[in-house]
């Protein structure tokens, strides 16, 4: 059930009420006992999701987890064996300059 914020009208008085979304807004004021009552437009609650967690891949197809897999798998071969080479080529243009000085 939501939380909803009133005003009153004539008095100025504000209050939250805790009510059920079907009930029909209240029109008299607890202070003042007038009916000058309204309804505010709230910035609302965030939703609160309760377990472990929601992710956007739980339910994604088969297809596509067998697309992914196979694209990380290529891409962290291919990101390995090109890492090793430049990480080697980098160390021996430092080992160069380093002669030279």
């Amino acid at each position: 059930m939501p939380t909803y914020e009133y005003e009153c009208g004539a008095c100025g008085h504000t209050f939250e009420e805790f009510q059920s979304i079907k009930a029909k807004p209240l029109k008299v004021c607890p202070s003042c006992k007038k009916p000058r009552l309204r309804r505010l437009i709230g910035t609302g609650a965030g939703l609160l999701f309760k377990g472990s967690g929601f992710y956007i891949t739980d339910y994604r197809s088969s297809d596509y987890k067998a697309k992914a897999k196979s694209e990380s798998s290529s891409a962290s071969s291919a990101a390995s064996s090109g890492g090793e080479s430049q990480s080697s080529g980098t160390s021996s243009a430092t080992d160069k300059k380093n002669k030279k000085d």
